[in-house]
């Protein structure tokens, strides 16, 4: 019988996913991991498969902890949920800027493929997401193409953020973009 784990699931992911944010995939060495969590090489490797595994149950933490805030889901839908969701989306964790996601979209070609099905998923519900609170505010407007462009300015701002734009720039930008697809 072996001994006890000294540590939780979640509280690895908690202290991997900063590590993988700041590095990146293939730059994240196990060295690095393992002081961010406390959980040397054995342990780590008792609780996931692999560094791959590690990167992926970190990503799907992310992400279910981002769908758990509702930012698009909140009644009632419309323009406010979407709004909400551009100024909380892109924001700070532990350090990090922009969207974790977004971010490890730069290594999709040597992303685990669970990974890349992850992030892919996990847009295309946000995009119909961000649809169906459009259809709310503009029933006969062609809300598919709307969601798109709000993704792709999604994406564009969390890119952004990394480059330390200013919170006040982003507001501003988020606030004309907002105002620019109320008056359509």
């Amino acid at each position: 019988m072996g001994r006890p784990k000294k540590f939780s699931r979640n509280g690895v992911l908690e202290k991997a996913l900063p590590v993988f944010w700041r590095r990146g995939f293939a730059d994240a060495t196990l060295h690095e991991l393992e002081q961010a969590t406390g959980v040397n090489k054995s342990g780590l490797y008792s609780e996931f498969e692999d560094k791959e595994d590690l990167f992926v149950q970190s990503l799907r933490y992310y992400l279910e902890g981002l769908e758990k805030k509702g930012l698009l889901t909140a009644e009632p839908l419309g323009w406010n949920n979407i709004e909400r969701f551009l100024k909380m989306g892109p924001c700070s964790m532990e350090g990090q800027k922009g969207c974790f996601a977004v971010s490890s979209m730069r290594e999709f070609a040597i992303l685990p493929s669970e990974a890349v099905a992850l992030i892919t998923r996990s847009r295309s519900k946000l995009q119909r997401l961000i649809a169906k609170n459009i259809e709310v505010e503009r029933p006969k407007r062609n809300a598919d193409s709307l969601a798109e462009l709000v993704l792709t300015f999604f994406t564009g701002l969390s890119l952004e953020h990394n480059l330390s734009s200013s919170r006040p720039s982003i507001v501003r930008k988020i606030d004309d973009l907002m105002n620019i697809v109320r008056a359509l």
